[in-house]
């Protein structure tokens, strides 16, 4: 069924199949984070990068990150921000502690394209989840030439406080301790991302646990997942839904809120805003 809006029905349907799901799937993507106020571009961007914008004249922070800054050090002096206010600091709405407090009492299992750390920061036991793309929290070798992360909290708070002019000190660019070579972020864009050992543990984790709840009454919920990347989430949402005669796919985005007709009669379609539906559920 497909709903425009949030109504007392829609509410009591899927306040239903929480209710009655063995277990709960739920799919993440950045619809989610920008529900919780993680915008990335207007008067929080200008905020935090004035003085990008009047150099740069970049008109969001997403787009900004893809500049070919001339120095690293002006280069990290843009992402150290960046890193700060979208990993270490909390979203200003309380969205995801929400959403995981409707299904805390189920069996249930996070797969999520968001780079936040935002599931985390509202206390899901990262057993629980599976960050497909990333993690702005985390450096890694630009070559890369071992696949190993790091933590970057330390030095990113350093490189915020140091900053001067747009740059940071040299001193603080992050260079790989095996190879000399740049650091660069944990973040999947090309053949150069890496699957560390904890991302591949995760991967598992989210295989195992799907294909030990395909007989069973699973609620698929797809929350702001657009078209960007449709492989990791939803077309397998879709499948999996197709597959299970007793699974419900649940999509809730703005924007892009569709199904296939092969499972719209075990499907809920809803054009609102993540955040309004969950503050509605409880």
């Amino acid at each position: 069924m497909q709903y425009t809006g949030i109504t007392p029905e829609l509410i009591n349907r899927l306040k239903q199949a929480i209710r009655d799901a063995d277990a709960v799937l739920i799919g993440a993507g950045a619809g989610l984070s920008t529900a919780a106020g993680f915008t990335y571009a207007g008067s929080r961007f200008e905020r935090f990068f004035s003085d990008f914008i009047r150099k740069y004249h970049f008109r969001d922070m997403y787009t900004g990150g893809f500049y070919p800054f001339r120095s690293l050090e002006e280069k990290w002096a843009y992402w150290s921000r960046y890193i700060l206010i979208n990993r270490y600091e909390n979203p200003p709405k309380p969205v995801y502690t929400r959403l995981l407090n409707q299904v805390k009492n189920k069996d249930f299992f996070v797969i999520t394209t968001n780079v936040d750390h935002c599931f985390q920061k509202a206390g899901i036991d990262k057993a629980r989840l599976f960050y497909t793309q990333g993690d702005y929290g985390l450096f890694q070798c630009s070559t890369p030439c071992h696949r190993r992360t790091y933590d970057n909290e330390e030095v990113i708070l350093k490189m915020v406080a140091e900053q001067k002019d747009m740059r940071i000190p040299s001193a603080l660019v992050p260079r790989c301790p095996k190879c000399g070579e740049p650091m660069t972020m944990n973040l999947r864009s090309d053949e150069t991302f890496v699957e560390d050992l904890g991302w591949n543990e995760a991967a598992s984790r989210y295989v195992n646990w799907v294909q030990a709840r395909m007989d069973q009454k699973l609620l698929l919920l797809e929350l702001g997942v657009g078209m960007n990347t449709p492989a990791i989430i939803k077309y397998p949402f879709w499948k999996l839904t197709a597959q299970n005669k007793s699974a419900t796919y649940v999509c809730v985005n703005l924007g892009e809120a569709e199904c296939p007709k092969e499972i719209e009669d075990r499907a809920i379609v809803i054009t609102a805003d993540v955040a309004d539906l969950i503050d509605a559920l409880q």
